[in-house]
């Protein structure tokens, strides 16, 4: 090979060389690019993560959009916002008012212990009952089983008083009643399976579709609030012609049923 040849091969290579290195820096280039577009792509979608979670916890809970929601007001129920539940006979002289919050544990004692004779008392005309739902332990455990088993409650009201006398018993019963920290009362299956033990709610579809469907949730709302206008600090409570009716301690309410009697008889001869 003459020198010339030689050099003319040299200078070949050299350029091929270069041109291999101008190449790899192109796709070096396009590869940091697509690096940092990737990134950018990351911290967007991170962003927009963050600004969705952070719309999503700005959203007002159920219960508190449940304010705005149209108020249906159970059938057997009086006053402006329907939230006055008298039972009984007319006839009856003498109004009980009961103070009770679906979670609580000692209403369900109440229920087990006394619910019976109050419940014969009722019948016999002795008294008629206001009742009054609570949902303060929703706040303090916290939960929403007190709106939904009360909001299920006025589903019961809506077919008759009878039913909803009947279901708020076997809602506090020793069998279906949870503890106050199991929030059992949230779940609409859990309130529809403890309905279908009374027998004019078994497979009652319009009271099962009230359920499901929130019909009465603002009406829940709207009657927790006379527990807090009346400034009851717990449940239960029972008030015969404002006065509290209560057991041997002076504070509480009767949880017996001679303790019960006592305290009715002498509110009766008030």
């Amino acid at each position: 090979m003459s020198k010339r040849n030689s050099q003319a091969a040299k200078t070949a290579a050299r350029e091929r060389l270069r041109q291999e290195r101008e190449r790899q820096a192109k796709r070096d280039k396009v590869r940091r690019q697509l690096v940092v577009a990737a990134s950018v792509v990351g911290v967007l979608a991170a962003a927009g993560g963050i600004g969705y979670a952070v719309v999503q916890m700005n959203k007002p809970a159920y219960w508190e959009a449940a304010k705005d929601h149209r108020l249906v007001k159970p059938a057997n129920t009086s006053g402006k916002d329907g939230t006055t539940i008298v039972l009984g006979k007319s006839s009856a002289e003498k109004t009980l008012v009961l103070y009770e919050d679906p979670r609580c544990p000692v209403c369900a004692t109440f229920e087990q212990t006394v619910g019976p004779t109050v419940k014969k008392d009722l019948d016999a005309g002795k008294f008629k009952i206001q009742y009054v739902g609570a949902t303060f332990l929703d706040n303090s455990l916290p939960g929403e089983g007190s709106k939904n088993a009360l909001s299920a409650l006025g589903a019961a009201l809506n077919v008759s008083p009878e039913a909803f006398l009947e279901y708020k018993s076997v809602m506090y019963s020793a069998k279906w009643h949870p503890a106050e920290t199991d929030d059992k009362f949230k779940d609409d299956a859990y309130l529809i399976k403890i309905a279908d033990t009374v027998p004019a709610l078994k497979g009652n579809a319009a009271f099962q579709k009230a359920v499901k469907n929130g019909t009465y949730d603002r009406w829940a709302l709207e009657e927790s609030k006379v527990f807090d206008k009346d400034g009851v600090r717990g449940t239960p409570t029972l008030r015969m012609d404002g006065k509290n009716l209560t057991g041997a301690d002076g504070k509480n309410a009767p949880m017996s049923v001679a303790e019960f009697n006592t305290a009715l008889e002498a509110a009766l001869k008030d």
